[in-house]
């Protein structure tokens, strides 16, 4: 494996390095709303000694419902991204769906996500690796975990090797979505760290009908062996009440919860890692 170098303080992978969480809301909302919800989880992590990445989307492009919230843009988005970073000196990341994007998010977020439903996009993925930026792909619902070393060669290709694979669940009949905690070291023998995302993976995609359902409790069960499984770090999306989320609030941990859950997966990874 190849461990991802961050910043100076936060490495992903690797024998010596610890759990690292990228959490934050699905999608921005307000640029309160946001240092809420990243200030709230920063001090949380920096009483559990836990390294943290701030995540959200400026635009959510594959939403049931065409009148469905999306974001604020590009523009206004990757100033509230700036602004955390800044603020709160933390790493942010956020994720793209067309290669016009790549250019103006590399040169704010220190992680370009690639989105489960692009991760085949050859294009999309050569221009994020040309960026030089860590790109973090998320294994698609339709994709074998082994199939996604094609996707990794793609960025590698552009002689970037920062790269890490996120599990997001895969597709269970309609409405619904499964995880094989065998996909973790599957898609670590590509030679990647690789993220879990506890969150995404327990939505019911379109349940709703013109949006999609969650269920939001199995959250600690799924992180939980995620980190017993070996995962190099957690993705989450957390928000004050998720039930006032304007995107994927079903499948949102309140963040009132994380810090109980935190405390229980550092402690788990603890013993994982010295096992």
């Amino acid at each position: 494996m190849i461990p991802v170098q961050i910043n100076d303080h936060i490495t992903i992978g690797g024998a010596e390095s610890g759990l690292v969480l990228i959490a934050g809301p699905c999608v921005l909302e307000s640029r309160d709303l946001a240092f809420e919800i990243a200030e709230t989880t920063a001090e949380i992590c920096l009483r559990l000694g836990l390294p943290y990445i701030f995540k959200a989307s400026f635009d959510k492009a594959n939403r049931s419902s065409v009148d469905a919230y999306r974001g604020p843009g590009l523009e206004k988005g990757l100033e509230i991204l700036a602004a955390v970073k800044a603020g709160l000196d933390l790493p942010v990341t956020t994720d793209i769906h067309t290669i016009e994007q790549v250019e103006a998010v590399a040169a704010i977020v220190d992680i370009i996500q690639i989105p489960a439903f692009l991760c085949r996009q050859t294009d999309l993925l050569l221009a994020s690796g040309r960026s030089r930026r860590v790109v973090n792909i998320k294994k698609g619902q339709f994709m074998a975990p082994g199939d996604m070393r094609q996707a990794v060669d793609k960025v590698a290709s552009t002689g970037n090797h920062r790269i890490l694979l996120t599990e997001r669940g895969t597709t269970f009949g309609y409405n619904n979505l499964v995880v094989d905690f065998r996909s973790l070291p599957l898609m670590a023998a590509c030679g990647c760290p690789v993220v879990f995302d506890a969150t995404h993976s327990v939505q019911l995609p379109a349940a709703q009908g013109s949006s999609s359902g969650g269920d939001r409790d199995m959250i600690p069960v799924l992180a939980a062996a995620a980190v017993a499984a070996g995962a190099d770090a957690l993705f989450m999306e957390v928000y004050p009440e998720p039930d006032k989320a304007l995107c994927d609030g079903a499948n949102s941990l309140p963040l009132a919860e994380l810090e109980t859950l935190l405390r229980r997966l550092v402690a788990l990874s603890k013993v994982s890692r010295s096992c």
